[in-house]
Formats: structure tokens, C-alpha cells, sequence
């Protein structure tokens, strides 16, 4: 089997993680700057089977989506084009920030800890992932 991928997309940066092999466990990979992840991913892709990308879509309260959206509709049309291959799918990634921060607290991690944006990117990406997962 091959790994599925998640990514948290933001404008700034995207964490990012994945499964194992076996897709049954997940683990949070990195957090990258959203203008080196085609490079990011073209390097993982390169040492890494992955079958599947799975992008949180950022949906407001009334189920809506986010501004973030068409960012997102640009990256997977692109990422299609340059890795057909790759399955792309998507999750709710509805309160993922919200939650990531309250499990790094939950965690005892210090306050300097606890404001990393970057270490929130990537847990998001986790969340979104196991959630995935659940409905798969």
C-alpha cells in the first residue's frame, strides 16, 4: 500500500502529514512556507509511494466556504497536472486550528510552545487526516 498525504493550506504555510504505508497511523510530517510546497512535495515524492492527497477545505459555521478556498481550487488544479497520478480528496477542517491548540495545551506544552503557528499547522494537518480516515 502507499501513504496518504494531508495538508492544512494556509497562504502563508501548510502542515502537513501523513500515514504509514499501511494507513494506520498517522503522524505529523512538517509545516512548510505555502510558496516552497511544490518543491517540499516533489522531494517527498521522490522517496515516498503516496496514493493519496487529502486538503482540508476551510468551511465557515453557516457551511460556506473560506476565502481560502480558491487558493486551494489553484494548488489541487496544479497538483493534478503535475501528479495525475495522485489521488486528490478532501476533508472539513472546520475548528482543526481550535483543536490542535487545545491538544498541544492539553499536552502541558509551555506558552512559547503553544504559539508556534507552525507546530498548529501540522497537528491541524493530523486532525484532518484521522478524521478522513474515519470516513474512509
Amino acid at each position: 500500500m502507499a501513504r496518504i498525504l494531508s495538508i492544512d493550506y494556509g497562504l502563508k504555510r501548510c502542515g502537513i502529514a501523513t500515514t504509514d504505508p499501511l494507513q494506520l497511523i498517522v503522524t505529523g510530517l512538517t509545516t512548510v512556507e505555502t510558496s516552497n510546497l511544490f518543491s517540499f512535495l516533489e522531494n517527498y515524492f521522490k522517496d515516498e509511494n503516496v496514493e493519496k492527497m487529502v486538503v482540508g477545505l476551510p468551511v465557515h459555521k453557516d457551511g460556506n466556504f473560506t476565502y481560502l478556498k480558491h487558493n486551494i481550487d489553484i494548488f489541487t488544479t496544479l497538483f493534478s497536472k503535475k501528479w495525475p497520478s495522485v489521488i486528490i480528496d478532501y476533508a472539513d477542517e472546520q475548528f482543526s486550528s481550535q483543536h490542535a491548540k487545545q491538544i498541544i495545551k492539553d499536552g502541558g506544552a509551555k506558552k512559547k510552545t503553544r504559539q508556534d503557528k507552525s507546530l498548529v499547522d501540522k497537528i491541524s494537518a493530523v486532525i484532518i487526516l484521522q478524521r478522513y480516515l474515519k470516513h474512509i
